[in-house]
């Protein structure tokens, strides 16, 4: 999805790649990427891969980069490392090594070194190891790209914002076609839909990384935001419908719809998704239900999943539904169907989006007389 979606905004040699998509691209795209991206959680700069042995190998490396030509002495920095299968013993160490690299690079040219912020920085570098290659990157968005920078409340388990849109764009759900989320929560997926639906640029209320970098194209940057902001469409009401159980947690959707600008735009009800009734002849139903961390928990979701299976085969024949559930149970309690299962992640939580096509009457082919 991610892939596709970089394609649409100029990318060139666009690749998936484990954790992540590879493409090439001038600045107009990298900033794109930023400011319109629905799916990323970041976009990096790679500045190099080489292949290493020791410590000193990747502080020679990270050296050779002309960091002064990159950022600013006062810009304060952080160094982030990940690291498969890496052979030299800590991890910790070579994270320091690497921001002494950029330092000493500074202290050699200007004399003096940025600062480390490990809370807040204003560049981020990050390093990747793998066990005979460094890689090392320069972050171009600051902050991850799912903080869309008007959230204004979250519940117990929100849902991240790219996670909401990429389940949208899997789903296929289209703008002007019916949109429901019967367990809604703090109205992650209704806030993403509205934005699509309006072609609200997800970056559009944020800043970036790429901001405080020596080679800002500050006129660049103003005419892509500009246009991005002309093609946004007044809020108008939409076929996106909203519901949850609890009046609480209700009154969070609504403060991130008003936070966002798009109350007016979604209709949220206080309801039980077992009595809902489907609020349009076809559409697309996408919800993040509650999973049990607890077995009086587990039990009770055991004893709803049924009853949510039946409510959709009474109620939403001819819709589409989409349920992401870290609950692998989920398929067998439901009893309905399964058409597709896609792996998916939130946060570190391992997830299915469960597809359900709902058919009037059965799925069963009947037993021949």
């Amino acid at each position: 999805m991610l892939a596709l979606e970089l394609s649409e905004f100029g990318a060139s040699a666009v690749q998936a790649v484990p954790g992540g998509v590879a493409f090439e691209g001038d600045t107009r795209v990298v900033y794109r990427a930023n400011l319109e991206s629905r799916i990323a959680t970041r976009v990096l700069l790679r500045l190099f891969t080489t292949n290493y042995r020791n410590e000193a190998d990747i502080y020679r490396a990270a050296y050779e980069v002309d960091w002064p030509q990159r950022f600013d002495v006062a810009r304060s920095i952080r160094v982030y490392l990940t690291a498969q299968r890496c052979p030299l013993k800590s991890l910790d160490f070579l994270t320091l090594r690497i921001k002494d690299a950029v330092c000493d690079r500074f202290r050699s040219a200007a004399g003096s070194r940025p600062n480390v912020d490990t809370r807040a920085p204003e560049v981020r570098i990050h390093a990747f190891l793998d066990a005979t290659q460094f890689t090392l990157y320069l972050d171009t968005s600051g902050e991850p790209l799912f903080k869309r920078g008007a959230r204004a409340a979250q519940g117990e388990a929100p849902l991240k914002e790219n996670l909401a849109a990429g389940i949208l764009r899997l789903a296929a759900w289209q703008p002007g076609s019916a949109l429901l989320d019967p367990m809604c929560g703090g109205g992650t997926i209704l806030v993403e839909a509205a934005q699509i639906a309006l072609d609200i640029a997800p970056g559009g209320a944020r800043s970036f990384g790429f901001e405080r970098l020596k080679d800002f194209d500050a006129t660049l940057w103003r005419g892509l935001r500009d246009e991005a902001g002309a093609r946004r469409k007044p809020v108008v009401p939409l076929p996106i419908y909203g519901s949850d159980l609890y009046g609480d947690t209700l009154k969070l959707a609504h403060a991130n719809l008003s936070a966002a600008g798009l109350e007016g735009a979604v209709q949220l009800k206080q309801a039980n998704a077992l009595e809902i009734p489907a609020p349009a002849a076809s559409g697309v139903l996408v919800t993040n239900p509650p999973y049990g961390e607890r077995m009086g928990e587990q039990q009770d979701l055991a004893a709803f999943y049924p009853k949510f299976g039946d409510a959709l085969k009474q109620k939403f024949a001819g819709w589409d539904c989409y349920i992401l559930s870290a609950d692998m149970s989920l398929p067998k309690l439901i009893k309905l169907q399964v058409s597709k299962r896609t792996p998916l992640f939130n946060g570190a939580l391992e997830c299915r989006l469960f597809e359900y096509k709902i058919i009037a009457g059965s799925m069963r082919t009947p037993r021949p007389a």
